[in-house]
């Protein structure tokens, strides 16, 4: 038997369904979103509107990217790059020594003084931390303070999870990696013998990570009774009980323990050493002349054909020396400058023919 259905049938998905089956229904639903009835705004593109724009972009670009580009200059900074692959080095002979502690000096002279408080780094490069099994080489919660991880850590840690039996405390290839040479900055007076430059090795960490993400284990013993049953990391010279004599900066607190857990986004890095704090508004922090760097000589890199420096700096508003953002400001506003130019040339020239076309006609 013949069966008829109405277009209304049509729109409404077919015609009607048997019985015992519900009929669906594909029409949208009647709101102003599923009916594309939502308020729209469409600009119209024309030469008085966007003109003005580009030569707005370029006189607003172009002066803040001069300032940020003239206050990264002002910034002091040197780099000693102490590595020691060049014959010529004193640290040459420190390449040849392996797990021996050995000791170098570089000197070096600062043209100009240091205002203001300085920070001092040491750099490494070609040093991949941000591979992926290196980063998630560690244990948050054993880092954390928990007790259960400390003996029993994660298994993201291997190889670096146990030693001898004995849980590694911390575990995991970053702490195993951690960079341990020693820096001391002396000045060479005229007529006296050197002064060694103060530096200050607390207040280096983030507050998030030195007062949430790092804690010791809880407990009133001492601190080498609470790390009891573990043991050091494979490459450690001392373990992490003995980081520090102060107990606030001991452990997993250690701030630079905590530096160089942060991992690094590129293989080029550089991380936070020392502060040099400014004394006196009369003088400045490190005055003009002659330095040497006494290098404490622990940390292998040859391995990887990497390389070591130290760097120290002073920083301004926008933080420490970086042009990048300076030329990046200026080349967009002179860009958009030139545009703005070119597009108001061709509107010129073809408006002006346009006009005489219409009078022609």
């Amino acid at each position: 038997m013949a069966m008829n259905y109405s277009a209304k049938d049509e729109v409404d998905g077919g015609p009607p369904s048997a019985p015992g089956v519900t009929a669906k229904n594909r029409r949208p639903d009647n709101t102003a979103f599923k009916q594309q009835r939502l308020p729209a705004w469409q600009p119209i593109l024309t030469a008085g509107t966007v003109l003005p724009t580009f030569f707005i972009i370029g006189l607003i670009f172009i002066p803040i990217g001069i300032g940020i580009f003239v206050t990264s200059n002002n910034i002091r900074e040197i780099e000693i790059d102490y590595t020691g692959t060049d014959p010529s080095s004193p640290c040459n002979k420190c390449l040849s020594l392996v797990m021996t502690p050995c000791i170098c000096t570089i000197n070096f002279t600062l043209e100009q003084p240091f205002e203001g408080n300085v920070f001092m780094y040491y750099g490494l490069s070609n040093f991949y931390q941000n591979h992926r099994r290196y980063v998630k080489s560690r244990d948050d919660s054993q880092l954390n303070g928990d007790s259960s991880a400390l003996h029993n850590p994660s298994k993201e840690c291997e190889p670096y999870r146990r030693n001898e039996d004995k849980p590694i405390a911390p575990c995991g290839a970053i702490a195993n990696s951690m960079f341990n040479d020693t820096l001391e900055l002396f000045l060479v007076g005229n007529d006296s013998d050197p002064m060694p430059i103060p530096l200050k090795k607390k207040g280096i960490a983030w507050w998030t990570d030195k007062n949430v993400k790092f804690r010791n284990p809880p407990g009133e013993e001492s601190l080498e009774e609470r790390f009891q049953g573990t043991t050091k990391p494979v490459n450690w010279l001392n373990p992490v009980y003995m980081l520090d004599s102060d107990p606030d900066n001991n452990g997993f607190i250690n701030e630079d323990f905590i530096v160089w857990m942060r991992t690094a986004a590129l293989p080029t890095f550089r991380k936070l050493y020392r502060l040099i704090e400014r004394k006196s508004d009369l003088h400045p922090t490190l005055p003009a002349g002659r330095y040497y760097l006494n290098i404490t000589y622990n940390y292998p890199v040859h391995s990887f054909d990497g390389r070591k420096r130290m760097i120290l700096s002073t920083i301004s508003w926008m933080g420490g020396k970086n042009p990048f953002l300076g030329i990046a400001y200026i080349t967009i506003g002179s860009i958009s400058f030139l545009l703005g130019v070119v597009l108001l040339v061709i509107n010129h020239k073809y408006r002006n023919s346009s006009n005489t076309a219409d009078i022609t006609i």
